[in-house]
Formats: structure tokens, C-alpha cells, sequence
């Protein structure tokens, strides 16, 4: 069973659920926070909040703010919004990105961002262990966060040069969150125009009819139009702030300050001078030489490690994303033809061939490209993963799951390898394996949606019905559709030979989604939120 579930009652029934990690006490309760609140209440709070930041951007952006000192985190700023409304209208903006598929579902990209930016965030005050990091399936170089969420278009990790001009930008939007940034401007302006405020919530929660990342940006560019300012999210003291917070996070984390200033230089000298030239991810981030050259004459100051070099893994996830989200029409094998040409290739440039191949369906040419590769680099589990699967594609199906066994014994729990090593052994027709595999990972480290349907099909391809039914319980309680999640726990507990065990498990947690469904509907005047079908019998 799923071991970390989100805590979705009022008075949570510690004894009879799995007690999740202490890296989940935050999800569970803002997840709580949000269902006991009415729909229309929760949206225009949030209405209040976001338009007002908008606004407060468009009346302060020309004024110049000398150095800052350090926020006092105990301010009343902090006080606007609670810990866990920030978290939940974080959570509601990355369930939209989600429902719009804009974000990148592969796990070895993930586990790649979110090592960089958990990095960063445990150099803050408030620990890393709540900060989630995305990548947006958008070719455009951008990035964006909200509360205790940060999203980072594909497009931006193909433009850094380096793992530090990369680690900048998170650490950029990093800083923006742990400086409550959102709350301040509430704090720092009383008036707002409702009309800004619908537009930004609007591009927010709704993306504006599914445009995603891109149509969010739009809905934000439209209201800070309304609010007479076209190009700046956060007040210029706010930007300068998060640069040298993000700087701070930056170099103790270990990577080089100037990666920051490196990258804002470089896209403005590519695009001119002129801001009105600046493509749009610096519409969000407005850079003038003034503000790079203090971000470089702070670097001076700060420590920077010796013979840094980047990590392996960076190289290898930016080919895995040139490669994965390459258009049908690009002749992406000859692009690393032509980089392969010389007299000492890549490794990078290997691996990104191996993935192009197994994408071109030509697994047989993979495994002959990534074999004698997993011999030399043999602590890279991208490699033994690419390989295992490889492997399984061609047909060579004792030699993949010997692989993926054998890695797995190596690097045990690694998401992306069992996700990969379980995907394989489903396919082979070891459903039951799979879901051994996955349960146990997922007793320890948090699935993502995907993740869960995934050990539901293994369940249910094992003949564990209940099981599978249960799993995907689960899966609508992650993507917040309680309704639909009450009837597949409904469909567990009628399938038979369930143990008892199970049986007091899964009606546990359906008594918590019936106790949610109906304090909802009184709080909602017997209607549930929209987009939630109502299946009460």
C-alpha cells in the first residue's frame, strides 16, 4: 500500500492509515485546509491575493531601492497569508499545470530538478522539505513560481550553458518564495481593481481554456496591463532581493554566484539592451546592466567553490530533454551524427543517440550504443536505466530485467529506476513483481499521480482488483476529485477475498472522503466544487 496518503479528514485516523513521513505533515494539512473551505471563499481570497501583488507591481516599478537588509520573518507580512494557505494555492496552480499535461511527466527528469532545487532550498530558513521543483513541457525560456512550487520550462534548461546558470534561475525563484513575496505585496498595497484581479485568477486556476504555462503568462500580462504595468511581476526591490537571496542559496549550496548574473547576461546581449527586446521569460525578471553588475559585484564576495565542474547528470538531462522533446519532423538522429563525427564524442552526446534511437523504435542499435557505456560509467543509473529498457524493447528480455535487477540491488529505491524496472516487468508480463516493487518505494518516497496509475495497472494485471481499486482511489484523492475517488474505495471494498486488513484500511479511508463530500456540500449549500460530478447514491 501507498504509504505517504494525504491527511484529508478534520481529525485524522491516526491508527488505522499508514502514518506518512514528516515531509508530508504540510502537504496533509493544506490539502485539509483547502477541502474545508468553500470554493467560492477560497477562490476570492485568492482573487485578493494575487491581483494585489499584480498591482502592487504595476504602481511601484519605477522607483530604485538601494541594498536591503534581510526581511525579519517574523514581520506581519508573513501573517497575510498562513503556512498552509500559501502551500495550498500552490498546490491548486500545480494540479492545474498537471490537469493541462503541461508538465513534463518523466521521472528521471524530475529527480534531476528536484535534487537541484532541494539543494538550494535547504539553505533557506524554512528547510527544503516542502519545496517542489517542475519542469513545463515549453519550449520557451522561462520560469515561474508560486508559493513552495517551482516550474522551469525545458526550454530554459537547453539555453544554460552550465549547471550553475541553471541552478540560478531556481535559486531566483526560489528566493521569491521563501521571502513570502506574495504576502508583502498584500501587505504593502490596500487597493486593487477587480477586473486585474479576475484576469490573474483566471490565468491561474484556468489557464486561460487550457493554454497552460504560456497562457498563465498571458493572463498576467493582461493584468498587469489593466494595472497600468506591462512588465514586472514583483516590485524591482523585490527582483534585487531575490537576486541576492538566490545568490545566497546559490554559492552555499555549493554551486558559482556568478552562474546567476552569467545567464541574465547572456539572454540580454543575445536580445538587446532594450527591455521592450527581452524575451518574455525576463518580462517577469526585468535585467538592466545596473542590476547585473550588482549581482556580479556581490558574487565577488561570496565563496565559490574550487575546480567546480557539473555534474554528470546535467549533461545527460539536458540530451534526454533535446531528445524527448524533439518535433516528429526534426531529424534529431542527425543532429548527434553530426556532433559524433568527432574524434572524441560526448558522453552526453552518446547517451542522447541512445535515446533518440529507442524513440526512433530502433532499440537493438541502443543497446549496442549504451552497453559498453554502463561498463564505464557504471554509478550512472540514467545509463543502466536507458539500457535495461533497451534491452526489454529489443526483445532481450533475460538480459534487461538482469540489468534492471541488477541496478536496483545498487541504488535501491531510486524513483526513476524501479519506476522503469516496474514499467518493464509489466510489459513482460510480471504485473505482480511491479507492484512488490512500487509499493515498497512508494512506501518510502511520495508518487506522483502518473505513478499511482501505474502500480494500479500492475494491481490490477495481477488480478488484485481491490487493490487496483484502491490504488486509484488514491489517485483522485491526489488530483483533488474526492467523488471520484469514494466510488473506486466503494469498488474496493466489493471485490472479494479482500483480507481483513484491507478491508478496515480501505473503509478508513473512504470514511474520511464521505466525511470531506459532506462537510463540503454544507459548506457549498449541498453542491460540490465545479468540476467535481457528484456520484452519491
Amino acid at each position: 500500500m501507498i504509504g505517504n496518503r494525504a491527511d484529508i479528514g478534520h481529525e485524522r485516523a491516526r491508527n488505522s492509515l499508514p502514518r506518512p513521513r514528516s515531509n508530508r505533515k504540510v502537504v496533509e494539512v493544506a490539502l485539509n485546509a483547502i477541502v474545508r473551505r468553500s470554493a467560492h471563499t477560497l477562490f476570492q481570497k485568492l482573487v485578493v491575493v494575487l491581483a494585489t501583488a499584480v498591482f502592487a507591481a504595476g504602481t511601484t516599478a519605477a522607483f530604485a531601492q538601494a541594498e536591503m537588509d534581510l526581511p525579519d520573518m517574523g514581520s506581519p507580512a508573513r501573517a497575510i497569508l498562513s503556512k498552509n494557505d500559501e502551500y495550498g494555492y500552490g498546490m491548486m496552480v500545480e494540479r492545474q499545470l498537471r490537469s493541462q499535461n503541461q508538465i513534463l511527466e518523466d521521472p528521471e527528469t524530475q529527480e534531476y530538478i528536484q535534487s537541484i532545487g532541494t539543494r538550494l532550498a535547504a539553505q533557506s530558513q524554512m528547510g527544503a522539505a516542502d519545496f517542489h521543483y517542475y519542469v513545463i513541457d515549453d519550449p520557451d525560456i522561462n520560469a515561474f513560481s508560486v508559493p513552495y512550487f517551482i516550474f522551469c520550462n525545458y526550454g530554459l534548461i537547453l539555453a544554460t550553458q552550465d549547471e550553475s546558470e541553471l541552478a540560478g534561475v531556481l535559486a531566483h525563484e526560489t528566493a521569491h518564495d521563501t521571502q513570502h513575496h506574495i504576502a508583502r505585496e498584500l501587505q504593502a498595497q490596500t487597493r486593487q481593481t477587480i477586473a486585474a484581479a479576475a484576469a490573474m485568477i483566471a490565468a491561474i486556476l484556468i489557464g486561460v481554456a487550457g493554454g497552460g504555462a504560456p497562457a498563465i503568462e498571458g493572463g498576467i500580462s493582461a493584468a498587469q496591463a489593466m494595472a497600468a504595468q506591462e512588465q514586472i511581476n514583483f516590485t524591482r526591490g523585490e527582483e534585487e532581493e531575490a537576486d541576492r537571496i538566490g545568490m545566497q542559496y546559490l554559492s552555499e549550496a555549493g554551486f558559482d554566484p556568478e552562474g546567476m548574473p552569467d545567464f541574465f547576461e547572456r539572454l540580454q546581449q543575445h536580445y538587446g539592451y532594450e527591455e521592450g527586446l527581452i524575451p518574455k521569460f525576463l518580462l517577469d525578471h526585468p535585467v538592466t546592466s545596473d542590476r547585473i553588475a550588482d549581482a556580479r559585484a556581490r558574487a565577488a564576495h561570496m565563496q565559490r567553490p574550487k575546480n567546480l565542474v557539473d555534474s554528470t547528470n546535467y549533461a545527460l538531462i539536458r540530451e534526454r530533454l533535446r531528445v524527448l522533446t524533439a518535433s516528429e519532423d526534426y531529424d534529431i538522429l542527425g543532429y548527434y551524427r553530426k556532433r559524433l563525427e568527432t574524434r572524441t564524442p560526448t558522453l552526453a552526446d552518446q547517451y542522447g543517440e541512445a535515446i533518440a534511437l529507442l524513440k526512433d523504435n530502433r532499440p537493438t542499435d541502443a543497446v549496442e550504443v549504451l552497453e559498453p557505456l554502463v561498463s564505464q560509467y557504471q554509478s550512472l543509473t540514467l545509463l543502466r536505466s536507458a539500457l535495461g529498457q533497451a534491452q526489454v524493447a529489443a526483445g532481450q528480455i533475460h538480459d534487461g530485467l538482469t540489468t534492471f535487477s541488477q541496478a536496483e540491488t545498487l541504488f535501491p529505491r531510486n524513483v526513476p529506476l524501479t519506476v522503469r524496472y516496474s514499467e518493464a516487468l509489466i510489459k513482460v508480463g510480471r504485473p505482480k513483481q511491479a507492484q512488490r516493487l512500487l509499493d515498497d518505494l512508494f512506501d518510502n518516497v511520495e508518487p506522483t499521480p502518473r505513478q499511482i496509475q501505474l502500480i494500479a495497472q500492475a494491481a490490477s494485471d495481477a488480478g488484485d482488483k481491490g487493490d487496483a481499486y484502491d490504488y486509484m482511489g488514491e489517485y483522485y484523492i491526489s488530483n483533488g476529485n474526492f467523488p471520484l475517488a469514494s466510488y473506486q474505495l466503494e469498488l474496493a471494498l466489493r471485490q472479494p477475498h479482500l483480507t481483513n486488513v484491507q478491508r478496515e484500511r480501505i473503509q478508513a479511508r473512504l470514511d474520511e472522503v464521505r466525511d470531506f463530500l459532506v462537510q463540503e456540500r454544507r459548506e457549498n449549500h449541498g453542491r460540490l466544487p465545479d468540476g467535481q460530478l457528484d456520484l452519491a447514491p
